[in-house]
């Protein structure tokens, strides 16, 4: 079986993905920096049909903690062939940009971008080894009018250029990993309150669309994939 690590995957998107990727065969590696949210996570994977699925302390605030996982990781799953990184925080969402305070821009960007850069170049070697993917789970950062949160949009805009930047440098020194971000549109997650309405859709849905693209056959080196569009009222 091939085997993916899914960040934040104890619930909303996260889970999600883990769901359908395990139920397509691959074992899953339940990312959550919890201990019992993870391991219910695996126990409800389990329920649901997926064979192979565990929990993988990842926690993207921690670095030390997190050198720690990623040592675990290339050693017991040196066959990693995945890593989706989704796990992030919102941020203060709220507030203009004007106002943000700047407490809550360094946390959500050591989150969001300084933790998933740790974890991204400490798997590249095994995941190089296997010619494998990674795929971030991220947002476009132009401004809209109806959502335009600072803090949460500048730490995905970094992710962004480090998909690019890396997808150039992985091709330009024959590195045989395949890096490309996907944008899930507007979707009810505890990220945004479990907002509802029109243009938003459940996790689930967004999943079987992520799948569709891993199984599209083509190649999406350094690509910004929309699945849904962000809603524009």
């Amino acid at each position: 079986m091939p085997k993916v690590i899914v960040t934040g995957a104890n619930k909303g998107i996260g889970f999600a993905i883990s769901k359908e990727l395990g139920l397509n065969g691959w074992h899953v590696l339940v990312g959550a920096r919890n201990k019992e949210r993870g391991e219910k996570a695996v126990s409800t994977l389990k329920s649901l049909g997926v064979k192979e699925a565990e929990w993988v302390n990842i926690n993207l605030s921690d670095l030390k903690s997190l050198q720690a996982s990623i040592e675990l990781i290339a050693t017991h799953h040196p066959d990693l062939k995945m890593l989706v990184n989704n796990a992030g925080i919102p941020g203060d969402m709220a507030c203009p940009s004007y106002e943000s305070d700047l407490k809550d821009i360094i946390e959500t960007v050591n989150v969001n971008y300084i933790g998933t850069y740790a974890l991204t170049k400490g798997l590249v070697p095994v995941i190089a080894k296997n010619k494998g993917r990674i795929v971030n789970i991220t947002v476009p950062t132009t401004v809209n009018p109806y959502w335009n949160p600072l803090a949460y949009k500048a730490s995905k805009a970094a992710q962004n250029v480090m998909t690019e930047t890396m997808g150039f440098d992985f091709d330009k020194n024959k590195i045989p990993v395949e890096i490309f971000c996907v944008h899930p549109g507007p979707t009810t997650t505890d990220l945004n309150g479990n907002m509802t309405g029109e243009g938003f859709h459940q996790p689930d849905v967004v999943a079987k669309k992520f799948m569709e693209i891993l199984k599209d056959g083509k190649r999406h080196q350094g690509e910004f994939i929309e699945i849904f569009p962000i809603v524009s009222a």
